[in-house]
């Protein structure tokens, strides 16, 4: 119990290489995935519930403790993170979106959740972007960070080194060309800034196209509903 407390802080998830998945919808989602459980703990009616076999019965106020959800701590699981893999260069019709600086677990969450939606299978983030493993982030995500691979990295460096093999890169941007009048070509890496800070100028550096979502009924979106409204648009013209 206290080991799986500790997995609430960075430092024991670095430590351990493990982390929590909390709540029945998506510890199913990890199971399905077939991720590497290291422990299984659940009270015995959500066991039954889950028609889990495998675990150990802990009572409600024990995984309350261990967990940090509001609701739903009834059952969670230690998972080991995957094994680390060198960065691949994109496919011909592939379409990666990039994180510039994201500090809120919550929206990074979100963001890969929308990836998934839309078939995108890669997302990678800037090497000062929140932990993708935070209990905030996998709770956002929904299941969607089993399935899309995340990779912390140094931006830059990667946007040039894919484009020199023919990846156009966009950047998201208010002073931008409306998405809407752009023609998007694949394969491609749409890159979107922290909602407080922007966009790098490291990444602003990287040859680029900007491009915009019109509208300006209010200050801005946050990331996570551009990236929706982007990766709708790509899909689009890949389609038409």
């Amino acid at each position: 119990m206290k080991h799986a407390r500790s997995l609430q802080q960075k430092k024991f998830r670095d430590q351990h290489g493990q982390f929590l998945v909390q709540g029945p919808k998506v510890v199913g989602e990890a199971l399905c995935a077939r991720l590497e459980i290291v422990e299984l703990l659940a009270t015995d009616s959500m066991a039954e519930f889950m028609g889990l076999h495998d675990h150990r019965s802990v009572p409600a106020h024990e995984l309350a403790r261990i967990g940090t959800l509001e609701s739903g701590n009834e059952v969670i699981a230690i998972v080991r993170k995957p094994e680390a893999s060198p960065v691949l260069d994109l496919g011909a019709d592939e379409l990666v979106l990039a994180l510039d600086g994201i500090s809120d677990p919550g929206n990074l969450g979100t963001v890969i959740r929308v990836a998934a939606w839309f078939g995108i299978q890669r997302v990678w983030c800037s090497a000062g972007s929140v932990e993708v493993y935070n209990p905030k982030c996998v709770q956002a995500s929904m299941g969607a960070l089993f399935h899309v691979r995340t990779d912390h990295l140094d931006l830059p460096q990667t946007l040039h080194q894919q484009q020199e093999h023919g990846a156009a890169v966009y950047l998201a941007s208010m002073e931008g060309r409306s998405v809407f009048a752009a023609r998007l070509e694949r394969k491609a890496i749409l890159v979107l800034g922290s909602e407080s800070h922007g966009l790098s100028e490291a990444v602003m550096a990287v040859p680029h196209q900007l491009i915009s979502i019109p509208g300006g009924g209010a200050e801005s979106l946050n990331v996570a509903m551009a990236a929706s409204a982007l990766c709708m648009e790509f899909t689009r013209q890949r389609s038409a």
